[in-house]
């Protein structure tokens, strides 16, 4: 697969703060891709890079093989950007945004617009100030596909949004994508919304590359096993193969890439007897926390 996105060893600061350190990871064509990460961990710093509003300090991004930093307008037209926020416009009417964005994108699709805001039943003189926050929402998402881009990247899509406008909105976006083979980057504060979205995932932790995998081998290959102490208060050392260590109550879950007999072995070695050590199910998000801590 050609790779969309290609950022390797990616160096950003601001000031004397560190905020992406050699990150690494890759977009292949055709793919929906979440950057995943806590506050802070550098997904809108990456993102702000990618479209060549920040120079990297360190390291390279290349989008569509030109170099973030320069690149053409002809490559700028081929990316549907949302950027931590909907519309910029909101005194416009629908068909005055549509108008506007129209004229930048030479592929524009007027019947593209048009199906979701029919779906919606919004006429074209509805002011956008005067919507939810989640009719702006599919707004956007209409100007965004009608670019007919090659690539989406959508930055916290999510903000302000409930269950229902979210979900609309990913299951239409999804639609789209496979449809028209549009490679898509995703961020989230959501965790959970992507977990039936993405293909591949790379975590974020201070501006490092944690985990870059598809979904199912993440989900996979990540386990929580969990035990009650009985008595025994004996510390269970965070290191070996656990890569997480929680304590709540009586209870005890250990995060881990190891099998669960290697596990059980390591806990011999300390002297902790877990005789009913058990596979704990997991969700994307209860996985991404079990990887990233609550705090």
């Amino acid at each position: 697969m050609s790779a969309v996105i290609e950022v390797e060893n990616l160096c950003h600061s601001y000031g004397e703060k560190d905020v992406l350190n050699n990150l690494s990871f890759q977009v292949n064509k055709g793919r929906i891709f979440g950057l995943l990460g806590k506050n802070g961990a550098g997904k809108s710093t990456t993102i702000n890079t990618m479209m060549g509003f920040l120079a990297p300090k360190g390291g390279e991004c290349r989008v569509f093989g030109e170099p973030s930093h320069r690149l053409s307008p002809q490559t700028r037209s081929r990316i549907g950007l949302l950027h931590e926020t909907f519309l910029q416009y909101q005194f416009f009417s629908i068909g005055q945004a549509e108008k506007f964005y129209a004229s930048f994108y030479p592929k524009w699709n007027h019947s593209v617009f048009r199906l979701l805001m029919d779906k919606l039943g919004l006429p074209e003189n509805r002011k956008i100030h005067r919507m939810s926050c989640g009719q702006r929402s599919q707004v956007t998402l209409a100007l965004i596909l009608a670019q007919m881009p090659d690539l989406m990247i959508l930055d916290d899509y999510s903000l302000g949004l409930d269950a229902g406008y979210r979900r609309l909105f990913l299951d239409y976006l999804l639609e789209y994508a496979r449809r028209e083979g549009t490679t898509i980057l995703i961020t989230s504060h959501i965790v959970q919304d992507l977990e039936r979205f993405v293909d591949d995932i790379v975590v974020l932790e201070k501006g490092r590359t944690l985990i870059s995998s598809t979904l199912d081998d993440f989900i996979k290959g990540f386990h929580c096993y969990g035990f009650s102490v009985n008595g025994q208060e004996r510390e269970i050392p965070q290191e070996g193969p656990l890569f997480r260590v929680e304590a709540i109550g009586k209870k005890r879950f250990l995060f881990s890439f190891a099998s669960k007999d290697e596990v059980k072995s390591y806990l011999s070695s300390c002297g902790v007897n877990a005789p009913e050590l058990e596979v704990v199910p997991q969700s994307l998000e209860d996985a991404f926390i079990g990887l990233t801590g609550k705090y």
